[in-house]
């Protein structure tokens, strides 16, 4: 199996390596990642200026660097390296849940991938006050990734851990709450700026990937890119007969 590695934190981030070295027990491992941290970047690319793809020492891993988003990354390996089986993004420092998936650049490396029909796997770990212990993360991402990898139907899965997992569980994306804000403060001049922060959700619904990390269970949440609301598609097709396109059929 053809792994590569991506991330948006930068290829110098702790969860690429642990990944990497945890992802090499299952195939080769090549890592393609941003030259500095791309955090939030969504699934941005690049198409206003060339793009560069140098060779990075990273213990012991074929790894190059792309001053580009995540996405960059693996449109970029691809295209360098070829086609790989599966596309691991992460492990991102910092949870990807409910309505972060929108702007997550960790959750669009692994969307990149399936879009150029491979198979993408994102992964995220919170932040603490200190960096996330991701040497006792390992066992557990090495459970994830031998359940997740053999499953071929899985094109896209989005996976959370908490800080000590005690189990996994499959769930859905929590949308019923939105987690952010916008804070004004003063820089040292007095002029108003902005921070976008945010802030505990409560009341999360139960199966949902909140709800999971809430119990400290590690969340595994399959995606698709398709975004169209089939069962609003349908009432509209049944309510607005007019507006129903049917091909011409041929005579």
């Amino acid at each position: 199996m053809r792994i590569l590695i991506v991330n948006d934190d930068g290829i110098y981030s702790p969860g690429i390596l642990t990944l990497a070295q945890v992802a090499k027990e299952y195939g080769d491992v090549t890592i393609v990642a941003p030259d500095v941290e791309r955090s939030s970047m969504g699934h941005a690319v690049t198409h206003s200026r060339p793009l560069s793809y140098r060779k990075t020492a990273i213990q012991g891993f074929e790894a190059f660097r792309v001053d580009g988003t995540p996405a960059d990354c693996v449109a970029i390996g691809f295209s360098v390296a070829g086609k790989a089986d599966v596309v691991l993004s992460g492990i991102n420092i910092g949870l990807n849940l409910g309505n972060s998936m929108w702007h997550s650049g960790t959750l669009a490396g692994a969307k990149q991938a399936a879009l150029m029909g491979s198979r993408g796997i994102a992964l995220s770990a919170p932040t603490p006050v200190a960096e996330p212990n991701f040497e006792g993360l390992k066992s557990h991402v090495r459970e994830v990734l031998s359940t997740l990898l053999p499953a071929q139907e899985l094109t896209l899965v989005n996976v959370n851990f908490p800080a000590e997992p005690k189990g996994t569980l499959w769930t859905r994306q929590s949308v019923r709450h939105y987690d952010g804000k916008v804070v004004p403060s003063k820089d040292p001049m007095g002029r108003t700026h902005y921070w976008f922060t945010v802030f505990p959700v409560e009341e999360t619904e139960e199966g949902t990937d909140r709800w999971a990390l809430d119990r400290s269970f590690v969340s595994m949440t399959p995606l698709r890119l398709d975004l169209t609301d089939h069962d609003a598609l349908k009432l509209q097709l049944k309510t607005n007969p007019a507006t129903h396109h049917t091909p011409s059929q041929k005579v």
